[in-house]
Order: structure tokens, then C-alpha cells, then sequence
């Protein structure tokens, strides 16, 4: 059987929950986004329910430490397709054994979770690492950003502390909403861009009349603290590859 879902966490939840309740054998869970109709297979639409996500989530927190339901978290917004069946079989799998269960890498859910997880956790260090604000005209400090995972939950609070004195917003150009620092609180907000204003570069007359100079005093300095014969371009790749050049003002990119 399938389970078919909405694609948020609460609907995971909310599967794993009717799972106990209908005891039904084996099931697959898919998004409704990814499920394809099968002539002969039987499937069942979960409803996204609150009170049942939380009771689930409320049992996880008993059986797992943090640094577990972190990782549960993490995979989830890795947004990889096959993730779902592997989070939905992975709480089965841990309501059904003894605590320590989640240490038995033996289990293919616990290997998925760990390696999604892993990944996500790189990407929110290298967001963290290589986003660069531009200052608009109004005074918000903007940063555009396409990750390859949705990771945006899990740099709030960095951006947060360290930027704590000015107002800013990192949007995410691929999934389209973004956070949103007031000086007080940060905020989900989603925008609807005009021409120029949703690239990764906004158009120049929406910038602070100073953001131009800025930038170039940053690329001097960069260009005189670099020491040509030590360049090491393969070892600079490993750290900071290619994918993540656009969002570095020091970079001059074709």
C-alpha cells in the first residue's frame, strides 16, 4: 500500500500516526507532488492533523536524543524525494524497538537519515560561511540564495546573533519565501518581485548609492592580500567550490 501525503512535516507525522492506528503491513509513503497511480495498487490519502503530528513528534522526543531529532529534521528538508519513506519507516522502526535503536547503522533508514542529514548540515555551513549582503535603498541588507537544500530554518539564528544591529533579508530564489531580521524578530516572509529586484544581483537603482563602492574596496583588498605564488586553485575548490563563487563579492565571475 501507499500512503500519499502533503509534503510537510506535520503530514509525515500524521502518516506515521495512522500507521499505528490501521496497522495496515507494509507501506510506502510519497508525496503528492511525487505519487504516480497504479492500476493495481492500493493507496490511502493522509489528512494533515496537528493533534496527531504532535503526539508522534512528542513520542520521538522520548525515544530520541537532540542530536537525532536534528538529524530527523535536517533529512526532512533536504527535500530529496526518497527521504519521506525512509523518515517514515525510520519512526516505525524506532517506536517498534527498545531505546538505542537509532544506533543500529545496520537498519537502511538510520544509514539514509545519517548521510541526508550530513548533507543538509554541510550546506547550512557553507550558506552560513558565503552568503554577502547587498545594502538596498532602504536600508535592508539583502542576500539572494538558491541552496541546494532548504536550509534557511537552520541559519535564522546565526544571521540573527550576528547581525543583531540591522535589519536584513535572505531570500531563497529557489523555493521562494525567505527570512526577514526586523531588529526584533526574525520573520518568514515571501516577496513579489519587480524586474531586476528577484536576481542574484539586484538592479544597480535599487542599491544603496554606496553598495557599488563597497564592493569594490572589498575586491582590492582581497586582490591585495592574495599572494600569487601561493595560489593553490585546487585546494581552494575543495574548500569553497564553484557553486558558491556567485555569492562571493571577491569574485570576478564571466
Amino acid at each position: 500500500m501507499t500512503y500519499i501525503f502533503d509534503g510537510s512535516l506535520q503530514g509525515l507525522l500524521s502518516a506515521v500516526f495512522e500507521w499505528f492506528e490501521r496497522r495496515p503491513g507494509k507501506v510506502v509513503l510519497q508525496s503528492t507532488e511525487m505519487f504516480q497511480p497504479e492500476v493495481f495498487a492500493e493507496s490511502f490519502t493522509v489528512i494533515t492533523d496537528t493533534i496527531k503530528a504532535d503526539r508522534v513528534w512528542a513520542g520521538l522526543q522520548k525515544k530520541l536524543k537532540k542530536e537525532w531529532l536534528r538529524k530527523f529534521y535536517c533529512s526532512y528538508l533536504s527535500e530529496i524525494p526518497e527521504v519521506y519513506n525512509h523518515l517514515f519507516q525510520f519512526s516505525i522502526y524506532i517506536f517498534k524497538h527498545a531505546a538505542g535503536a537509532e544506533s543500529n547503522y545496520g537498519n537502511e533508514h538510520v544509514i539514509a537519515l545519517s548521510k541526508y542529514a550530513k548533507s543538509v548540515e554541510r550546506e547550512k555551513h557553507r550558506m552560513e560561511a558565503f552568503i554577502r549582503f547587498q545594502k538596498t535603498g532602504d536600508g535592508i541588507y539583502y542576500a539572494g540564495i538558491d541552496p541546494d537544500f532548504n536550509v534557511l530554518p537552520l541559519i535564522s539564528n546565526h544571521f540573527k546573533n550576528r547581525y543583531a544591529d540591522q535589519q536584513w533579508v535572505i531570500y531563497d530564489l529557489k523555493r521562494k519565501y525567505g527570512l526577514h531580521y526586523n531588529l526584533i524578530a526574525v520573520e518568514e516572509i515571501t516577496i513579489s518581485f519587480t524586474s531586476g529586484a528577484s536576481k542574484q544581483n539586484p538592479a544597480s537603482e535599487l542599491m544603496d548609492e554606496n553598495e557599488f563602492l563597497y564592493a569594490t574596496l572589498w575586491k582590492d583588498y582581497f586582490k591585495s592580500a592574495n599572494i600569487v605564488a601561493r595560489k593553490n586553485t585546487k585546494l581552494h575548490v575543495q574548500h569553497v567550490p564553484r557553486r558558491y563563487w556567485k555569492y562571493l563579492t571577491e569574485k570576478e565571475l564571466p
